[in-house]
């Protein structure tokens, strides 16, 4: 069995957000949602990032502050960690992992999907990682005070997601590049998923060479186009800096031909994500290559359905002739050592 690390999931924010209505909140430990620590156990789980996702738009309406809201999505990461110690322990470091696993413990990362969550005020961001986020998107999909997403819209008609405009001309804020900064300094992951295109650069632009950055769950653009995916460029780009992207099993990102069926439902095919893994090792090499589900944020029907299922990948990248060795790349050690380099 090869271990795992994926790089993102939306599972703590369906658990924080459950209706009342709709029964009982699930548990981490056990539930039917896509990510649950017994199939991750049984799956072969090495580390979980758990994304405190977080809608502005939603937030905003409820008239709940950012802050506030990504503050109570930590506590219920914190409280499902204190009730399953012995499955699963939060780690600040590769270290962490490392020990985690010398104890049979699989490891949780915590980490912030939008960074509009921190206001714009870098006691925010400090106030998160003295919580234990040690990994951060800049956006989602809405302008914050740091910087710009790539926009796109669902077409019913053409049964489709199209590109509105790649936005190449509105970089990080200079709030979002005194955030990059920071994060760098503190040893906090950047990632690059969500952000636009110049975003993007700026990131490259304001950060040491020797950083290692994280898309953690975008495509190939060359592959698959959506402006969530990376170009060709950025992808050479992550891997001179030693980075990763995480293969994203949103079916719009791996398929812009069978994203979506005619009655509506995505598709997301193993077949495609072995696609995307050959194209990105042919374009930028198969170092550059991780896992980022995006389990709990996607939906339609799924090849891979949920994480108790993910040996089916590796079972298929073998069959499509990638060595034992490229595979344990893609599934945990080129992750690790980013981890290892940025986190310790």
């Amino acid at each position: 069995m090869i271990p795992v690390i994926d790089m993102h999931c939306d599972t703590i924010a369906k658990i924080k957000g459950w209706k009342r209505e709709a029964g009982e909140a699930p548990s981490l430990r056990e539930n039917q949602l896509h990510v649950d620590l017994i199939r991750m156990k049984q799956a072969g789980y090495l580390c979980q990032s758990f994304a405190l996702y977080t809608d502005l738009l939603e937030v905003k309406e409820a008239g709940e502050r950012p802050f506030d809201h990504v503050l109570a999505l930590s506590d219920t990461f914190d409280r499902e960690m204190e009730k399953n110690r012995d499955l699963i322990r939060p780690a600040l470091s590769a270290s962490d992992i490392k020990i985690n696993q010398e104890q049979g413990l699989m490891s949780a990362l915590k980490t912030v999907e939008e960074g509009g969550v921190y206001e714009g005020k870098l006691e925010n961001l400090h106030a998160m990682y003295e919580r234990g986020v040690r990994k951060s998107t800049l956006t989602w999909n809405y302008r914050n005070e740091l910087a710009f997403p790539n926009p796109s819209t669902y077409d019913p008609v053409q049964e489709e997601y199209v590109c509105v405009k790649l936005d190449e001309e509105n970089g990080l804020t200079p709030c979002g590049i005194s955030f990059v900064e920071e994060m760098e300094r503190m040893g906090m992951l950047i990632d690059l998923s969500h952000l636009n295109d110049a975003g993007i650069w700026d990131v490259f632009r304001y950060t040491k060479a020797e950083t290692p950055i994280l898309a953690s769950h975008s495509n190939a653009r060359g592959q698959a186009f959506h402006p969530r995916n990376l170009s060709d460029d950025m992808l050479r780009k992550l891997a001179e800096r030693g980075g990763v992207a995480g293969i994203n099993f949103c079916a719009a990102f791996l398929n812009e031909k069978y994203g979506y069926s005619k009655e509506g439902n995505s598709l997301s095919r193993m077949e495609d994500m072995i696609a995307h893994i050959r194209y990105i090792k042919k374009v930028a090499g198969i170092d550059v290559i991780g896992l980022g589900t995006d389990f709990d944020g996607i939906g339609g029907d799924l090849e891979i359905n949920g994480a108790g299922q993910m040996q089916k990948l590796a079972d298929a990248m073998s069959l499509a002739g990638f060595t034992t060795e490229e595979i344990e790349k893609v599934f945990w050690k080129n992750v690790m050592r980013v981890y290892e380099t940025v986190l310790g």
